[in-house]
């Protein structure tokens, strides 16, 4: 059985989702199809691709992601397949595979979808969803073999979104972004493992304070329930990045903050660790 993922910003309650998902199982039956999630706000090609990026490498190889948030739907926009690291993406290109797709990453091989003999018999200019990715993705999850789909096309060809990145100042802080705020109300930075290190590294191992908002928090914690109550914390949570939480309550409500505010991460001065 192979293994195909869907993420779309398509909601649940509707009939869409059904329909991609009939007719990939009425063109491969034994399609193991598994929901990333229908939840990425309507048209936020920037969730998506954050999104894709953190839960792709937990699938086995072999996998196909189809990944349909699409405001262009219908329009000039490509249909990309991609073959990377064993796994093979559709999307459009409107820069959804901007955190998986960059200048830099030797993907094996990437084509622009043009096979109109993969795509259902008619074409509704919106839902192609259901009559390109659905039917293209099928195939795919049976035959592997993207060069059947169209033209090579080179990765700096693609539609990259201009995702923020975490920055490390002169003066040693770390300035990040607030990229999503999950369901919980747990706010996701953009800051990672790695940056994180190099701001250790340049601090030279300071307990760090993390500020965003008019909050400030000292050091980071190992798990939720460490919080003093009501009282936010930080933490690196499952997608690899730093995140600030509260206690069994919704941090982003509660701390009145939106998808790009800026955090700092800095040393604390309340450890008798202050900048040189």
């Amino acid at each position: 059985m192979s293994t195909l993922t869907l993420l779309t910003d398509f909601g649940l309650e509707d009939a869409w989702v059904g329909m991609m998902k009939g007719v990939i199982l009425g063109i491969n039956p034994e399609a193991g199809i598994v929901d990333i999630t229908h939840q990425i706000p309507p048209q936020d090609t920037a969730a998506a691709a954050w999104m894709i990026a953190a839960v792709y490498p937990y699938f086995p190889k072999g996998s196909v992601h189809i990944i349909v948030v699409d405001p262009g739907v219908g329009g000039r926009r490509n249909v990309i397949c991609a073959a990377l690291e064993g796994h093979i993406f559709l999307a459009p290109d409107n820069g959804v595979l901007s955190s998986v797709l960059k200048p830099g990453v030797n993907a094996d091989d990437i084509r622009i979808v043009k096979n109109q003999d993969l795509f259902l018999d008619r074409i509704s200019n919106t839902f192609h969803g259901r009559d390109i990715f659905a039917p293209v993705g099928a195939y795919l999850s049976m035959s592997k073999n993207i060069e059947a789909t169209g033209p090579a096309v080179k990765v700096e060809d693609l539609v990259q979104l201009d995702l923020p990145k975490a920055v490390l100042t002169k003066n040693g802080d770390l300035m990040g972004t607030v990229i999503l705020i999950d369901r919980f109300g747990n706010i996701i930075t953009n800051i990672d493992r790695k940056a994180f290190e190099a701001f250790r590294a340049a601090s030279r191992d300071c307990r760090p304070e993390i500020t965003l908002g008019n909050y400030s928090i000292n050091g980071l914690s190992d798990s939720y329930s460490q919080a003093e109550k009501d009282r936010p914390l930080a933490i690196f949570g499952s997608m690899g990045y730093l995140e600030i939480a509260v206690y069994c309550k919704n941090a982003g409500g509660e701390m009145n903050i939106s998808r790009g505010d800026r955090v700092k991460v800095s040393r604390s001065r309340q450890h008798g660790c202050v900048a040189d």
